[in-house]
């Protein structure tokens, strides 16, 4: 089994920055309240650090 990030968008994405819009946009979120679960690699964990305050994070066991 091995563990993922499950990351659901929040906030809008309105008002924020232009990286930060492309931070979503490059973890896959669209919308409001749209969940990816995504690989817990060094990558993805930096771009949620990136957008914290836009995102809830969970891990979940995928196996």
């Amino acid at each position: 089994m091995s563990k993922k990030l499950q990351i659901t968008l929040k906030r809008s994405v309105i008002g924020s920055n232009a990286a930060q819009r492309a931070t979503v946009r490059g973890l896959g979120l669209r919308r409001i309240n749209h969940t990816r679960v995504l690989e817990n690699t060094p990558a993805v964990r930096g771009m949620v650090k990136k957008v914290i305050h836009l995102v809830d994070v969970s891990e979940v066991e995928v196996g």
